[in-house]
């Protein structure tokens, strides 16, 4: 471990994904700009298993524009070279059934790290306002197990180094957070054993919920089962990159950790908080 302090973002979109606002070179500035040393770029697969190019363009790339988002981000990371570590990324959408889809798309790059998040639930977005009205509380627990079983899964699936915020689907149904099951305390403790780190990503504020994921409890008992965290802002603006780090790294040794960890070549660095 590092005794050095080292500020970091891993999770940052642009333009290609059709929701962010900006360019790669603008969010590596803007990194610069907030006294990062390292800034990961990490946009949106496109859906590889679909047999059209762009079926969703306000929400991933093209499988056509791919190879240019990774030629792109090893061209800015040679010319911002001595400024500013700019480390190659994506967040991988997980769907259980089409994991030896992506696979091969990311064995052919030279990824410094992969984020795995989970942004369905039972064919619908976790982030769809309308999802939770009229369910049970049984339906309820429910839907949240099964999310946390599909976390769960992409930990097992060796195919990440980062989950991605890993409660989310509280984003717009803040009372998700108070829906009781084990399932949570479970998950983390497969992270723990399948030795993945999982990130504290700002973009909660942009929601209703406001605040990040994952919840202080969360953090707590992540720490206890010894799980590793990242920091992401989850930019889709360039005034976002590096949003709150600060805050963020008191509330992590408030909470008791000791260090946080990112990632070159898929190697996992260690440094204190």
């Amino acid at each position: 471990m590092s005794n050095l302090k080292v500020k970091f973002d891993l999770h940052t979109h642009h333009d290609r994904c059709g929701h962010a606002r900006g360019g790669i070179r603008e969010y590596i500035e803007a990194g610069i700009e907030s006294g990062l040393n390292i800034i990961g770029i990490s946009d949106h697969t496109p859906y590889f298993s679909s047999e059209e190019d762009h079926p969703f363009p306000h929400i991933t790339m093209a499988t056509s524009q791919f190879p240019e988002y990774v030629e792109e981000v090893l061209k800015l990371k040679q010319e911002y070279s001595g400024k500013i570590d700019v480390l190659l990324g994506i967040e991988a959408d997980f769907f259980p059934e089409q994991v030896e889809n992506y696979r091969p798309y990311f064995d052919r790059y030279p990824f410094d790290y992969i984020i795995g998040s989970v942004h369905q639930v039972d064919g619908v977005s976790i982030f769809n306002k309308n999802r939770w009205e009229g369910l049970s509380s049984k339906e309820q627990i429910r839907t949240k197990e099964n999310y946390y079983s599909l976390i769960e899964q992409s930990a097992r699936s060796g195919m990440f180094q980062i989950l991605g915020h890993i409660d989310a689907m509280k984003g717009y149904y803040p009372d998700f957070s108070n829906i009781q099951t084990a399932a949570v305390e479970h998950t983390l403790k497969v992270i723990a054993e399948c030795d993945i780190a999982i990130e504290i990503n700002t973009s909660g504020k942009t929601k209703y919920v406001g605040g990040w994921y994952p919840a202080d409890d969360i953090l707590e008992m992540a720490l206890h089962h010894g799980v590793k965290v990242t920091f992401g802002s989850d930019a889709h603006d360039p005034h976002r990159v590096g949003d709150e780090v600060e805050q963020v790294r008191t509330r992590l040794k408030e909470i008791g950790f000791k260090e946080w960890v990112y990632f070159k070549a898929k190697k996992r660095y260690a440094v204190n908080i």
